[in-house]
């Protein structure tokens, strides 16, 4: 086990690692910009040095200055969280260069699934079933083909994407050019890499994720299922496990070509499966994120189990010492990521209390929303005997939290999980749509 571990990220995500350290008796390491002087990861790890300016290609992009830090500060391995460097092969490549062990996928493995469009290809020969597309298109002529032999709607994605960016629905060939030029730009700017491939826009449908772990031994999990549908603009607000959509029936086939899957691929580490959910019923492989996903708590509330302890203890080279059969999934869960609506300084800070409630954040009195970062503020979530349990629970919380002098989105939240569609279960990825 490591003795001493540097965390290369910021916000909740920071402190939650920070958090996890602590508990298994490992020192830590924080990092921060000019802008998170007085943050609350800072403040809690054990060694903190700042690193650059407050833009994070200044400090937390800095991949020299991270490893450098590490070094100086005697620390065996990095944990890069979710965002910033967490997909970045190049980065762990440098790490295992200059001996430190980056808590993620190896790099060889981040570069055979970084390009969604091979992954694909990869995936298709484990038995899931694969949404129909492309592999990466070159030129608007390439996708203007591709678009006619699909059939329209389709979707342009980034090849290298994620959180949402590089994205656009594409409903006929008037649309194509506009929206091809756009998807490109925005995923050169957001990840260096252009390259966009296409796939069939599948509708009405809901995004059903599956969390795995996956040992160097050749064990592999999975912690069930979340429904992460409600999303805006391909951001997601809200996510719970399990999904009310998925039988149990269902639930089990689907786990096991999932963790058969990613024995198959050879993967090791935390990951997610990611699938469309058609109303027939069948799960349609989108993608795979090889890290640790903001949502990843909801998961936890209802297992018992801690990714981000089993993140660090697998990238030490210690086996699972469970299996499928001791996953157990009784109940509900719901996770409300609460955002800032605009800049602001926290003026007081009230959480909820009570069974299985828990709020993830960064928030100390004072602390001020730059426009630099996410605007992620924390995590709430709750878990119940059955899911009406865990709605009320939930709306009780979202009622108690309060977050003075920065504009927030709980009552939207609130609107939300009061929904009487989303309180019968019945919604899909154009419920925000619709509001």
């Amino acid at each position: 086990m490591f003795s001493k571990i540097l965390i290369a990220n910021r916000g909740e995500i920071a402190v939650r690692i920070i958090r996890a350290c602590k508990e298994m008796g490992v020192a830590t390491v924080a990092v921060y910009s000019e802008a998170d002087k007085n943050a609350l990861h800072a403040a809690l790890a054990d060694e903190s040095y700042c690193i650059g300016g407050p833009e994070a290609s200044e400090s937390y992009l800095q991949e020299n200055r991270i490893i450098s830090t590490a070094l100086l500060a005697g620390a065996q391995a990095i944990h890069p969280g979710y965002g910033f460097l967490s997909e970045n092969a190049h980065f762990a490549r440098a790490c295992r260069k200059n001996g430190l062990v980056f808590i993620g996928p190896d790099p060889e493995s981040m570069e055979r699934f970084s390009d969604k469009a091979i992954l694909k290809e990869i995936i298709r020969g484990t038995g899931l079933s694969v949404i129909p597309g492309t592999k990466a298109v070159l030129s608007l002529n390439e996708a203007t083909q591709a678009a006619e032999r699909i059939g329209y709607p389709v979707m342009l994605k980034a090849c290298a994407g994620g959180g949402g960016r590089g994205i656009r629905l594409v409903r006929s060939k008037d649309e194509l050019e506009d929206a091809y030029l756009q998807a490109s730009g925005e995923a050169l700017s957001a990840f260096g890499d252009g390259s966009l491939y296409l796939e069939k826009y599948i509708f009405p449908a809901r995004h059903v994720e599956l969390q795995i772990l996956a040992d160097e031994y050749g064990n592999a999990v999975c912690l069930g299922d979340r429904d992460c549908s409600l999303q805006r603009r391909n951001q997601k607000l809200l996510e719970e496990t399990p999904s009310p959509a998925v039988s149990t029936e269902q639930r089990k086939r689907i786990i096991e070509l999932a963790v058969d899957a990613v024995k198959k691929i050879g993967y090791v580490g935390a990951g997610t499966l990611e699938f469309l959910l058609d109303r027939e019923g069948n799960f349609w492989f989108m993608e795979m994120n090889v890290r640790l996903q903001v949502e990843h708590c909801v998961t936890e509330m209802l297992t018992g189990i801690d990714l981000v302890k089993w993140q660090i203890r697998i990238a030490a080279g210690i086996p699972l010492n469970f299996t499928q059969e001791d996953v157990m999934m009784k109940g509900s869960a719901i996770e409300c990521r609460i955002n800032a609506k605009s800049c602001g300084t926290l003026k007081m800070l009230h959480v909820p209390g009570g069974l299985s409630v828990r709020f993830d954040t960064c928030l100390i009195d004072g602390s001020t929303v730059s426009p630099y970062y996410d605007p992620l503020l924390g995590k709430l979530i709750v878990s119940g005997n059955d899911r009406e349990e865990t709605l009320r629970k939930m709306r009780v919380s979202l009622c108690e939290l309060v977050i003075d002098g920065i504009p927030t989105n709980i009552e939207e939240q609130l609107r939300i999980v009061d929904d009487e569609r989303f309180t019968a279960g019945n919604y899909d990825l154009t419920f925000m749509g619709s509001r």
